[in-house]
């Protein structure tokens, strides 16, 4: 399958293994620029990538050593102090699953794990149940947003 590819200059959108639209990237991008600023940072560079649970799966045992599904992968690359750079990588196996789970509209969770990805990018972790409360409370709180 062929890659395609969506840029606003600082956040690019990307399929992988996966034919899948997004609707209003440009809204989204603007979105998500608005949280880093928000959070007291500028934005360098993102990439989000779409892609299959097999696709995900294959990233996070040869980088990360873990055996397991994910739905969202981040990567930090920043190479300015202070401006985000950075690669997500989102299964929408995992998001369409998480969102039948949740009762979502897939795309309402696909935003949800976007912002966790980039909250991810801006320093915060989800390991503890307080990191991950706190995460939970900024996912809602720019959810709010949109």
């Amino acid at each position: 399958m062929a890659e395609s590819t969506y840029s606003n200059r600082l956040i690019s959108f990307n399929t992988i293994d996966v034919n899948t639209m997004i609707k209003g990237k440009k809204s989204i991008g603007n979105w998500l620029n608005q949280v880093i600023e928000k959070e007291g940072h500028e934005l360098g560079f993102i990439s989000i990538s779409l892609c299959s649970d097999k696709h995900l799966l294959k990233i996070n045992k040869s980088v990360l050593q873990h055996d397991y599904y994910t739905d969202i992968i981040t990567f930090q690359l920043n190479e300015k102090q202070g401006a985000i750079e950075g690669d997500l990588y989102i299964s929408i196996d995992r998001v369409k699953d998480n969102a039948k789970t949740l009762k979502l509209r897939w795309g309402d969770e696909l935003k949800r794990v976007m912002v966790h990805g980039v909250l991810h990018l801006c320093g915060y972790k989800d390991k503890t149940k307080k990191d991950s409360e706190l995460m939970r409370k900024k996912e809602n709180e720019y959810l709010s947003l949109l």
